[in-house]
């Protein structure tokens, strides 16, 4: 069963097999989701010794709990303990405030079909059609029931009691359940030691390895958990995290830092067994920690650890750890991985980006992922494609960046070629988070025109923001993020032009991520490229002077507009050449109105030029360019950059690229307490 739309849980029989293989055909054919379970997922003290009957969830329908054993009586006391159980379940996450008592709404959400009733079921058409819910506010007291029925706990907080009238409450409000393959990877277990999950950015990795993380931390008691990610930063942002997800989740375990759960980054210091992965690694087997050199990998530290581990006696052979799972693995070499298996004694979860950016050319990894996540739920399908099509210069006649048909399926588009296969109709399925914004004919994606002078763009921006204010009663300034790309010193003035504006026009306050590294209540945010990673507005405001053809600058535009959930307005100079913007403004209108992209396939002679392209795009960079962009990145303060330059002179030039040159800035600044 691996339908995206379709997930099953119940046992398949001789007495339903038939109607699960018929549900799981409909919601391919019809992109519905549906999910047959027996029980409440996630949720290991509820069990039923009754095995005859399923239950059927489908968003904006009632429950429908169908028997399929001759025994009604049986049939009767699973129905009334299930009901029951669910009850306490909504009490536990405090849905009772919306939902209210069982006896308020079993009559509206509930249908049964006892054996006789459920042997004269038509179709599958014919019984959502007789289960289908119209009134809106019932319709969302539904899918919280089918929110807790399968473990997508949504905050009752967020979602309200009543039905929301504007779109920024709509998509707010929207109660979030995983899809198949999300729930598959929490609540399947595959028979294999290392299970791979691959997706495109904003496809829910990170949230999935936590509710993985939760179902195993609360039932298998006394299992030794690590999560680990290659860097300081997004590990403390995850160790952080945790204590907030677990008492959402109202895990009752008090967590056993550094005993039962570990949350590290790669590396760690040898000061502190606990303070990294292979630290620790190397303290459980007894070896010697290496630290980072210009000889010294974090590949190769790792291969002689797993050379160490491999000589040691089957009596000394121990394990670190019962499960461990990792976050942004394409951040890692293949040996942390392995090393990771061999220190593990049950599962490592492995979780990393389908490619890193969209000039990655690792986008369909040699190994097969065991879950392949390519429904981008963070934003909008069709601002998806837009940022896409412009970053990879789709709409241009000479293409950045083009992909086979695999690899297009591989990130999630529906491939419909036209004449000998030189046009091509690139399609996303719809997804439930934005079925609003299509239904009100609302446009995700807009493009206004400027001067190149700061004064006009900053005027353009507040108007753009008066606009959403205005189509918006309830915005705050939270709800805003204003993003520039360019030189970052052009960037700091619009910023500080903006602040004074935003403060006298809106009353309100502009926080600069580059100064304040985080988000702050009541700012508008505003960032160059830098401080967006993992977060998410209902708007952006893309401020871009130029659309350069540099592959770093077309990856970053890409970024920046997919962090919308609602719109992005992409603001743009008039300086740039009139082909290219008609050219991009004639796509974005094709896009708006059809709901797709239809784009004539480079020939051969160009599919050439943009490998040739991009294989030239890092090694024509000389180092002290390379090392400057990896200063501007990082954001290394102008006095440390020539010591590091001076450093980074000194390695092998065979040996030198731009992820070479990062991971040793970065390990350097760390160590020395240098980045700002």
């Amino acid at each position: 069963m691996s339908n995206g739309f379709f997930f099953l849980q119940a046992d398949q029989n001789n007495y339903n097999g038939k109607f699960i293989r018929r549900l799981d055909d409909f919601s391919n054919e019809n992109k519905t989701q549906i999910f047959v379970i027996n029980k409440p997922l996630g949720e290991s003290r509820y069990n039923y010794s009754y095995t005859g009957a399923i239950i059927l969830l489908v968003p904006k329908h009632k429950i429908m709990i169908i028997n399929f054993e001759d025994s009604d009586d049986d049939f009767e006391d699973y129905y009334l303990d299930l009901l029951e159980d669910i009850a306490s379940i909504s009490d536990k996450y405090h849905y009772k405030s919306v939902l209210g008592r069982l006896r308020n709404w079993k009559d509206d959400l509930v249908s049964t079909y006892k054996f006789k009733k459920a042997a004269e079921i038509e179709s599958v058409k014919s019984l959502l059609n007789e289960n289908k819910i119209e009134n809106l506010l019932i319709q969302k007291k539904s899918e919280l029931v089918i929110s807790l029925l399968t473990g997508s706990i949504n905050d009752i907080e967020r979602v309200k009691d009543d039905v929301p009238e504007s779109i920024l409450d709509k998509i707010k409000q929207k109660i979030i359940l995983f899809d198949g393959d999300q729930t598959r990877f929490i609540y399947h277990e595959l028979d294999k030691k290392v299970v791979k999950i691959q997706g495109l950015s904003g496809t829910g990795k990170t949230e999935l390895l936590l509710h993985k993380l939760r179902d195993i931390y609360v039932n298998k008691e006394s299992s030794k958990v690590l999560l680990t990610c290659h860097n300081k930063i997004l590990a403390a942002s995850l160790r952080k995290r945790i204590p907030e997800f677990f008492n959402f989740m109202k895990v009752e375990q008090q967590i056993e830092w550094d005993e039962r759960l570990w949350c590290v980054h790669a590396w760690g210091a040898s000061s502190d067994e606990c303070s990294g992965a292979y630290r620790y690694i190397c303290h459980i087997f007894d070896i010697k920690f290496q630290r980072y050199s210009y000889t010294m990998s974090f590949a190769r530290a790792c291969r002689l650890a797993i050379d160490h581990i491999k000589k040691l006696s089957s009596e000394d052979h121990k394990f670190a750890f019962d499960y461990v799972l990792i976050d942004e693995s394409q951040d890692f070499p293949e040996e942390f991985i392995e090393l990771c298996s061999i220190v593990t004694k049950d599962k490592v979860y492995v979780a990393g980006d389908i490619f890193q950016g969209i000039f990655d050319e690792n986008i369909i990894s040699q190994i097969t992922p065991d879950y392949l996540l390519n429904k981008c739920y963070r934003t909008d399908p069709r601002t998806l494609m837009f940022a896409h099509a412009l970053g990879m210069g789709l709409f241009e006649k000479n293409k950045l960046r083009w992909l086979n048909d695999d690899q297009w399926g591989t990130c999630g588009y529906l491939v419909d070629k036209e004449m000998s296969s030189k046009i091509y109709n690139l399609r996303r399925e719809p997804l439930r988070r934005f079925e609003d914004l299509e239904t009100d004919n609302i446009s995700s994606i807009d493009i206004a025109k400027t001067d190149f002078d700061q004064d006009k763009q900053s005027d353009l921006v507040i108007s753009v923001i008066q606009k959403i204010k205005n189509e918006n009663p309830t915005l705050s300034a939270n709800d805003i993020g204003i993003v520039f790309t360019g030189p970052n010193s052009r960037g700091f003035d619009l910023a500080n032009i903006l602040e004074y504006k935003i403060s006298r026009q809106l009353n309100w306050r502009l926080n600069k991520a580059w100064e304040s590294k985080n988000t702050v209540k009541d700012s508008v945010f505003i960032s160059n490229k830098n401080n967006v990673k993992g977060l998410e507005f209902p708007f952006v405001i893309c401020v871009s002077e130029l659309i350069s053809d540099m592959k770093h600058e077309r990856n970053a535009l890409y970024m920046l507009l997919t962090r919308s959930f609602i719109k992005s307005y992409l603001i743009i100079s008039n300086q740039i050449s009139k082909d290219k913007i008609e050219s991009i403004e004639n796509g974005l209108s094709f896009l708006k109105k059809n709901g797709y992209l239809k784009i004539e396939a480079p020939n051969e002679k160009d599919l050439e030029k943009i490998r040739t392209s991009i294989d030239v795009d890092e090694s024509k960079m000389s180092i002290f360019d390379m090392t400057d962009a990896v200063f501007e990145e990082l954001e290394i303060p102008g006095l440390w950059r020539e010591p590091l330059l001076n450093l980074v002179k000194n390695m092998d030039p065979e040996n030198v690229s731009y992820e070479v040159v990062r991971e040793f800035v970065l390990s350097t600044a760390d160590k020395m307490a240098i980045r700002k």
